[in-house]
């Protein structure tokens, strides 16, 4: 679909690099009329669920500053470097937050958790053949490990006790793929 707005001018109004930046964009609208969009733009992320043999997944759990609560979900993070693939940075988040390390990957697509006014992609992967080492986390990140059956974690998504959107969805994902596995992205 063609883009129906014309854009006027677009002026940054905040910037904390490099995970974000904000922008009003003032457009003529496909009547004519002017009209404000502001649009937040987050920067690429991944979010990781990994997954042992015996289907128990190990998500994380950390207080947000933004919900004013701790908040449990997949391990999730933003690109250090533009330059790092997604998949390298899937891995190091991981490694990172966890101590884990997998031996197979699957990527189960993209999504965008809010299109009405950001621009977030996060990249949705399943980590699978875990190994065990010592997690290294930011100094500023306090990360409680969890390990809970998939099938728990599933129902905590369908419970609104996981509300991280890009979580939800993997779990969903990750198990419609293993009942059914299709062709990845």
């Amino acid at each position: 679909m063609k883009n129906p707005y014309t854009l006027v001018s677009s002026k940054t109004v905040y910037s904390n690099p490099p995970w974000m930046q904000v922008r009003e964009d003032h457009v003529l609208n496909v009547k004519g009329e002017d009209q404000i969009f502001g649009v937040t733009t987050i920067y690429s992320g991944v979010s990781v669920l990994a997954l042992d043999d015996q289907l128990n997944t190990y998500l994380v759990n950390e207080f947000h500053y933004a919900l004013d609560a701790e908040s449990l979900e997949a391990v999730s993070g933003g690109r250090h470097e533009h330059d790092e693939s997604f998949l390298d940075c899937a891995k190091r988040e991981l490694r990172e937050e966890t101590g884990i390390v997998a031996e197979h990957w699957v990527k189960l697509g993209v999504i965008q958790p809010l299109t009405t006014i950001f621009s977030c992609p996060q990249h949705l992967f399943l980590a699978r053949k875990l190994q065990f080492t010592q997690s290294t986390p930011d100094e500023t990140e306090d990360i409680a490990l969890i390990k809970l059956p998939l099938a728990d974690a599933v129902e905590k998504v369908f419970k609104s006790e996981i509300v991280h959107a890009p979580s939800a969805v993997l779990i969903l994902k990750a198990d419609a793929y293993l009942k059914k596995p299709w062709k990845t992205v």
